[in-house]
């Protein structure tokens, strides 16, 4: 017989270990499977440093401990809440760190395939073991939903890449480099690859990169009509992190259209300086076409003002974001698919993060549709184990007693 659990938590970065630490202090009998903080630890840029503050890069534990705070001031690392960037090796150390103490019993394994069965579910692994769970939680990130516009099919191959696909960056030292796209992983990363010694250009669809400010005193009347919350001053941000069971309440039209659009892309204002100084910047570029001349790729460009320019390079990254779609969890049978009521790819989920498919949540990008932007950030973690802890724990998913065993109590 495999192993069995009443909760199964697939992805363990913020929200999968955050939810672990919560479930086990209230005596909940739950697994994580996959590495820890993977995407952070070998998908992220070398050198990068985080756009969110010290204070709004925690991971979550229901008592308050161990905050990034906590960890800096263990290891004696600089640390302040606000105005020192937080170096990505230090938080995925913290998080590593935050596994071991409190989800220690981690299984780093990939979940390969997951199906519905008379238990609930049924998680197959990558060495083919089977685990099964009364409950499952979706916590998987962003790996799954990379976007690559289709105007870039053209160069598809290894010519071309997705801007989550690099974390050691030395193999482009003396390379032509192309970079798309003007939100912090486009224009971080041009500024981390000209440090290796590439040639790099960055295009960007709008007339500026909009770089947020550096950070500076702020008066009582700053404050005042522009609050800071974990997800940046304003507020917008401040409704999105005070009230995200509001946003559930508001229609889905409204909802959608506001996870879109609040919070674009914008590079951190720690990269400004090396990418004015040492990178090339197309503004007002949108993709139109691309093909390969030689070795080379070659990407046009409709410019603002309605010519065409053509950029060559060696490489091409598409730093062009993600695009939630839960239909592109490839390890998820049809048998809950084709079972789960969706729009625009994400799932409908109920007040506590259930999916149609009973017994089956998920945290996340994959709810900010419902929950509103605050879960499209590590951030949101907080909220989300909270709400879906105590929601687990109070429904607790109870074994049948076996016959012999009720007549003995009997």
């Amino acid at each position: 017989m495999g192993t069995m659990t009443d909760i199964a938590i697939i992805g363990a970065g913020p929200y999968g270990l955050s939810l672990a630490a919560h479930l086990s202090a209230a005596g909940q009998n739950a697994l994580v499977f996959g590495p820890p903080m993977e995407t952070w630890r070998d998908h992220m840029p070398e050198g990068m440093v985080l756009k969110s503050e010290g204070f709004a890069s925690d991971l979550w534990h229901p008592d308050g401990v161990f905050r990034l705070k906590d960890y800096c001031a263990e290891r004696r690392l600089p640390y302040q809440d606000s105005g020192l960037p937080v170096p990505l090796n230090t938080f995925v150390d913290y998080g590593s760190a935050f596994q071991r103490r409190f989800v220690p019993n981690l299984d780093g394994r990939w979940v390969k395939d997951l199906d519905r069965d008379a238990n609930g579910f049924a998680l197959r692994l990558q060495d083919e073991a089977v685990v099964t769970a009364k409950r499952v939680v979706l916590a998987t990130g962003i790996n799954s939903f990379q976007y690559i516009p289709c105007e870039l099919d053209g160069i598809a191959g290894p010519h071309l890449s997705h801007s989550i696909d690099h974390h050691r960056l030395n193999g482009f030292s003396g390379r032509k480099v192309l970079v798309i796209g003007g939100g912090a992983s486009g224009v971080e990363l041009s500024g981390l690859l000209s440090q290796v010694g590439a040639e790099v250009t960055v295009a960007v669809r709008s007339n500026r990169i909009p770089f947020c400010g550096p950070p500076a005193p702020r008066s009582l009347w700053d404050k005042i009509k522009a609050p800071e919350t974990g997800l940046g001053t304003g507020w917008r941000s401040w409704a999105c992190v005070m009230a995200p069971m509001v946003f559930y309440q508001m229609p889905q039209r409204f909802r959608h259209m506001v996870v879109r659009k609040h919070l674009g892309p914008a590079p951190g204002w720690t990269s400004r300086e090396c990418v004015e100084r040492n990178v090339r910047v197309v503004l007002g570029a949108k993709v139109a076409g691309a093909s390969m001349h030689g070795d080379h790729a070659a990407v046009s460009f409709q410019l603002d003002g309605g010519d065409l320019r053509m950029i060559e390079a060696e490489h091409v990254i598409a730093a062009t974001g993600f695009k939630a779609d839960i239909g592109r969890l490839r390890f998820l049978a049809p048998s809950i698919t084709d079972h789960m009521a969706c729009v625009d790819g994400t799932p409908v989920l109920s007040r506590y993060f259930e999916t149609s498919v009973p017994g089956l949540f998920t945290v996340g990008v994959l709810a900010a549709n419902s929950f509103g932007p605050l879960l499209r950030f590590a951030y949101g973690a907080g909220f989300a184990s909270r709400r879906l802890s105590d929601f687990l724990s109070r429904t607790r998913v109870r074994r049948p007693v076996p016959a012999e065993s009720a007549m003995a109590t009997a």
